[in-house]
């Protein structure tokens, strides 16, 4: 399972939702679905505007757990 970091990412940078919203140019309410993880997939372009605005990698927001069986 992926499991998205977004919101540490953002606490890490001291980082608003709405501030992320607008550098990225996502409404609000995309944008707290998938920080909250309500989302099945993410654009390679939202995901490329979210690494610009917060200075990380992919992998600093996205993190595979292994599901348990």
């Amino acid at each position: 399972m992926i499991v998205l970091r977004l919101d540490r990412v953002m606490a890490d940078r001291k980082m608003t939702l709405n501030q992320l919203a607008e550098l990225v140019g996502i409404s609000n309410v995309n944008l707290s679905n998938i920080k909250t993880g309500k989302i099945s997939a993410i654009r390679f372009s939202t995901l490329n505007g979210i690494c610009i605005a917060l200075g990380c990698q992919p992998g600093d927001i996205l993190e595979f757990v292994p599901d348990e069986e």
